[in-house]
C-alpha cells in the first residue's frame, strides 16, 4: 500500500511538472498512470 501511494504521489507531482513545461501528451500520460495507481489503490483497500 505504501509503495502504491509513493507511486501515486510521484505520477502526480510528473504531471504538474508536465502541465507547467506545457507537454501534453507527458501530461496525459501521468494522468493515466495516476489512474492506474489509484484503482490499484481503491482495490486493496477494499479487500
Amino acid at each position: 500500500m505504501n509503495q502504491l501511494s509513493k507511486h501515486y504521489e510521484i505520477a502526480r507531482q510528473n504531471a504538474n511538472d508536465f502541465m507547467k513545461n506545457g507537454q501534453i501528451s507527458a501530461y496525459l500520460n501521468a494522468l493515466l498512470e495516476m489512474n492506474k495507481y489509484k484503482r490499484l489503490i481503491n482495490a486493496v483497500v477494499s479487500n
